[in-house]
C-alpha cells in the first residue's frame, strides 16, 4: 500500500553541500523532516557534483519520512558555465555578455532533455537559445536546426 504524501518541497542545493542552515533547515523543519538524515542522503548522492547547483523535490509523506528526486543543473548555470561568465547581461538586449556555440547549445539541450517538457531535440535546442539570448549570451556559428 502507497503511503499518504503530505506535502512537496522544492530547493536548489549546491551539490555535496547540504546542511540544516537555510533554506533546507526551515523548509525541512517546517514539514517536520529529520534535516540531519536529508543532508547526509542528499550528500552521498551528489559526490560527484559537487559546487553544482542542484534542483531537488523531496516528497514528504504522512510518517515524516521521505523521498527526493535530484534534477539536472538548470540551463541558466549550464549556459553561465559554458560561456564562462558569473551573471547574465542586467540589459540583454542591448548588452550581450558571452559567447557560446550551438555545438554547446546542443550538447546542454540533449543534457537536460529528461526535465525540459519537450520530445525533441530540436525543441530542447530552442528553449536553451531562448533562455542564452535572454541572459544576454551570443550563438555564433549557423542553427543547425533553422528551418529554410
Amino acid at each position: 500500500m502507497a503511503k499518504e504524501v503530505s506535502g512537496l518541497i522544492k530547493l536548489q542545493v549546491k551539490g555535496a553541500a547540504a546542511n540544516p542552515s537555510p533554506p533546507i533547515g526551515p523548509a525541512l523543519g517546517s514539514k517536520g523532516v529529520n534535516i540531519m538524515e536529508f543532508c547526509k542522503q542528499f550528500n552521498a548522492r551528489t559526490q560527484d557534483m559537487a559546487g553544482k547547483i542542484l534542483p531537488v523535490i523531496i516528497t514528504v509523506y504522512k510518517d515524516k519520512s521521505f523521498d527526493f528526486v535530484i534534477k539536472t543543473p538548470p540551463v541558466a548555470v549550464q549556459l553561465m558555465e559554458a560561456a564562462k561568465l558569473q551573471k547574465g547581461s542586467p540589459e540583454s538586449n542591448r548588452k550581450k555578455v558571452g559567447n557560446i556555440t550551438w555545438q554547446q547549445v546542443e550538447a546542454i539541450a540533449t543534457s537536460k532533455m529528461p526535465d525540459l517538457n519537450c520530445f525533441t531535440v530540436e525543441s530542447a535546442v530552442s528553449m536553451v537559445a531562448g533562455t542564452a539570448r535572454s541572459m544576454g549570451i551570443t550563438i555564433s556559428g549557423e542553427n543547425p536546426y533553422a528551418k529554410n
